[in-house]
């Protein structure tokens, strides 16, 4: 091959020619593409109909919960009549540099053409408001570089065509605002009650706000907290390009934007109805949602009208006997994790409790209704239902002395029951279902921080994040979990150790009847079977709940197996109680959503009421079925995990002595410790049991325990 004397002699200023040369060819290709590409008429985009509508369905596919875009509102006004504060607040946002380019932005044709090329799609952001009429009014949703490039050439053509004030005017007639609105005339009259040109500037920076996810930063929904983020990021934005002034910048940041009361209209499930949509949102597309779905939802819609009416009623009450102004519902079917019902509040539609906050959603801090996933754990590394664990009072700081049983002051920690009363030996079953907090403590430590917020997290209480964040006041609820995943993740328990991500959908389908989503199981075995038996076996021993309750109490179902975990949080902030059968799971809570606290009580008589109707009615709609077997106890495990904490010690004598003491925590079927006191935490137990023995000197003489044994005796469990 022979090669040009020039290209040999000067091979940079060669490939530079080349390049340029191409670069001009491609320029001038792409400028005769502008040059006859038609133009439609303008005229024609604000007057367009959006003709389709997404339903949302039940999952009998036969109740309409909500028709998306069934009546559209769009009210066409010229450009004066909409207020300065609006317009410069949406160029702010959405199009800095409107004023100044020719439709399109360089810079962002190369970011979208790198991202083709490398990766991430054609669609990268940076539209300009030029761009973003013409992809609204007269392109397909196709997403690729051809449709992106047709994009760039009628934005340049309209921008030759048309001033600049007319492309603004049609943009703000005719955008979205989510649901049924389009255009800022529609928005302004339904969000506040005013026409466009009388917006003031927090308003016009709300309504700005949405513009990038309209269903997402809705008022009404669960993202009030994000929209007013996104709004005061419009505010700092206008104030970089000099639109307002540092004094308009603090006062609108200050203002309080009230938003009109939305109607009901018809829409049924209204919380669960924006779960979804949020859902749809995120998986296909803010403007998919206006092109035609049907989706077909998990929704039991007759349990949900239940579940509305059940909340409702014990929410009022409540306020008037707890202080309590609020309350939530979520319903889940333990094999699959779809979604039957979800009460966010007691009321959608009421102004004064906030009523479009989502409690399911919400991150609160669960109480006790953690003690359970910390004694799954504890069974997994070889204790048992039977082990015995002392309830007395106990200094747990290492930092402080052992006599310290009423020092919390940090760095102490001593930590008391809800009743400040101390009952001395339990169970692990009647510790955890009489929900005593000392005994849970011990546990907690007896199996490790880190470990139990490992397992927690793999039961989908994804919330918790860093374990390092945590002590041992976890088990009592230090963390902050979701109503929803609290009982996604009891569910696992009901559904023998499998977990299902919980999910709404059933089936989703285009305009054309093609489907792009269709339910499919995901279950994943998280802990074996016996486990899960195990503690269903505890959170629905209902003789272990005496005297905490009565054998009369909410959580009893004769004929049925339930099982049921109460929590309350401090100072009375939040009551949960989370139920379930084999079929279903059901977790309600009661409180109030700016976390000012209750009347001082428990669980058991704030929210247990509304759970037990709840769960009452749902008996009669789910099959009866049975929890399976829990792992035996066996006679060759050591006596305090059988139950009997009354056997001569190292010195012959009978006398009580903590866990430690018996068993190592790390093997607890393993054999003793030869050094019990080489654990930071055994002269703290020993301690406290000293001193209640000290005031029971007859506590040694009772019948044991637990006498139920199994006889049959297997290899001993080999744990870490």
């Amino acid at each position: 091959m022979v090669a040009w004397p020039y290209m040999r002699a000067r091979p940079l200023a060669f490939l530079a020619r080349l390049i340029f040369g191409l670069g001009f060819i491609l320029i001038g290709a792409f400028s005769l593409w502008v040059a006859f590409t038609p133009v439609p008429d303008i005229a024609s985009f604000g007057s367009r109909e959006v003709t389709q509508s997404t339903k949302i369905y039940d999952r009998t596919g036969q109740v309409l919960l909500y028709d998306y875009n069934r009546d559209v509102r769009r009210v066409i006004v010229p450009l004066e009549a909409i207020s300065e504060y609006a317009k410069n607040a949406v160029i702010a946002i959405e199009d800095s540099s409107f004023y100044g380019h020719g439709g399109i932005r360089l810079t962002s044709i190369v970011r979208a053409m790198l991202a083709d090329v490398f990766g991430g799609g054609p669609t990268q952001g940076g539209s300009t408001i030029t761009q973003q009429v013409v992809k609204n009014t007269l392109l397909t949703r196709e997403k690729s570089f051809i449709r992106k490039a047709h994009e760039w050439v009628l934005a340049i053509k309209m921008e030759q065509s048309y001033s600049k004030d007319q492309i603004l005017e049609t943009y703000l007639n005719d955008v979205p605002y989510g649901g049924t609105l389009y255009g800022v005339e529609a928005a302004s009259e339904v969000y506040f009650g005013i026409p466009a040109k009388d917006l003031d500037l927090a308003q016009s920076a709300h309504l700005a706000a949405m513009l990038q996810a309209p269903t997402y930063y809705s008022p009404y929904g669960s993202h009030a907290e994000e929209l007013l983020i996104r709004k005061d990021i419009v505010l700092e934005r206008m104030r970089e390009l000099g639109l307002i002034t540092e004094e308009e910048l603090a006062e609108a940041k200050t203002e309080t934007v009230a938003f009109s009361a939305q109607s009901g209209g018809s829409l049924i499930a209204p919380h669960f109805v924006f779960y979804i949509l949020d859902y749809l949102r995120t998986a296909y597309g803010e403007n998919v949602l206006m092109r035609g779905l049907t989706v077909t939802t998990t929704l039991d819609a007759d349990l949900q009208t239940r579940a509305e009416s059940i909340v409702s009623n014990y929410a009022e009450s409540n306020l008037k006997n707890f202080n309590a102004s609020n309350a939530a519902a979520i319903a889940l079917e333990p094999a699959t994790g779809q979604i039957l019902a979800m009460v966010g509040s007691k009321d959608f539609w009421s102004p004064e409790i906030d009523g479009q906050y989502n409690a399911t959603l919400a991150l609160r801090q669960p109480g006790s209704t953690f003690k359970p996933f910390v004694y799954a754990l504890a069974l997994m590394k070889g204790f048992t239902r039977n082990t015995v664990v002392f309830d007395v009072a106990t200094q747990f700081s290492t930092e402080c002395r052992p006599d310290e049983l009423e020092n919390s002051e940090p760095p102490c920690y001593a930590p008391q029951n809800f009743d400040d009363e101390h009952r001395g030996p339990m169970t692990f079953e009647t510790a955890l279902a009489q929900s005593i907090n000392i005994p849970a403590i011990k546990v907690l430590y007896l199996v490790g921080v880190r470990n139990a917020v490992a397992l927690a997290q793999s039961f989908g209480l994804a919330t918790l994040g860093d374990p390092d964040r945590y002590g041992l006041t976890l088990v009592l609820g230090g963390g902050e979990v979701r109503l929803l995943d609290l009982a996604s993740a009891f569910g696992v328990f009901a559904a023998d150790g499998i977990r299902s991500q919980p999910t709404g959908i059933l089936e989703v389908r285009d305009s054309a009847g093609d489907i792009l989503e269709m339910f499919s199981p995901s279950p994943f075995q998280i802990v074996p079977p016996g486990i899960a038996h195990s503690i269903s076996t505890m959170l629905s021993d209902n003789p272990a709940r005496v005297p905490e309750y009565p054998l009369n109490n909410p959580f009893n179902f004769p004929g049925y197996d339930v099982a049921s975990k109460t929590g309350t949080t401090n100072d009375t902030r939040d009551a949960w109680v989370v139920g379930y059968t084999p079929s279903i799971v059901i977790g309600t809570w009661a409180g109030n959503n700016d976390n000012t606290p209750m009347v001082k009580s428990i669980a058991g008589f704030i929210v247990a009421p509304l759970w037990h109707d709840l769960m009452a009615y749902a008996l009669t709609k789910y099959p009866k079925a049975y929890f399976g077997e829990p792992d035996p106890v066996y006679a060759n495990v050591p006596p305090m995990l059988q139950g009997n904490w009354r056997v001569p010690d190292r010195e012959g004598d009978i006398a009580p002595h903590s866990l430690l003491y018996w068993v190592d925590k790390h093997n607890p079927q393993g054999p003793s410790p030869s050094d019990p006191a080489s654990d930071a935490q055994f002269a703290y137990w020993e301690y406290g049991i000293a001193s209640w023995y000290a005031s029971h000197p007859n506590a040694a003489n009772p019948p044991l325990l637990v006498p139920l044994i199994s006889p049959d005796i297997p290899e001993p469990i080999q744990t870490e």
